[in-house]
């Protein structure tokens, strides 16, 4: 069995917390905006083993091959839990009670939690809540894409 603290670690390294504001019609045909939080973990096909202990961990969940053609890249798999139940239950109460390390994470489970609390008293159907939604959203997953330059001392990085 994992521990917190595994999964605290992991997730600094290798999670995210999303939320996909789905708009009105779609496959259901709805008249308002549908607000998803997702929490998941992406890492290797050959770390299939761990993403299953991560799902007994938590005690829901799903695991997906998701298949990469980008250059450099390989597939992977992805463990998600996108309930609001278990949003709820789970995924919240865990990361409330065990606190991410990294600033960015820290950061954007923060911004996730609030988002979250807002669809709860159901804000995402007003105009100035969804507004406020899609702003929070926007703050969430900064300076990811960056690329990162090695600082190396003039002796290379051997000191």
């Amino acid at each position: 069995m994992l521990s917190a603290d595994y999964i605290i670690g992991l997730t600094d390294g290798e999670g995210s917390f999303t939320v996909y504001p789905r708009p009105p019609g779609g496959s259901r045909g709805g008249k308002s905006y549908k607000i998803e939080c997702h929490y998941y973990l992406k890492l290797q096909e050959d770390d299939l083993i761990l993403l299953k202990k991560v799902k007994e961990f938590f005690g829901c969940g799903a695991i997906y091959f998701q298949r990469d053609k980008r250059k450099n890249h390989s597939d992977c798999y992805r463990y998600e839990i996108n309930h609001f139940q278990k949003i709820s239950e789970k995924v919240i109460p865990f990361f409330v009670e065990h606190k991410l390390q990294s600033k960015s994470k820290k950061n954007d489970f923060r911004l996730f939690y609030k988002i979250f609390k807002m669809v709860q008293k159901q804000k995402h159907f007003t105009k100035e809540g969804l507004a406020e939604i899609m702003e929070l959203k926007s703050q969430m997953h900064k300076n990811r894409a960056r690329r990162m330059r090695e600082i190396r001392s003039s002796g290379g990085n051997g000191n």
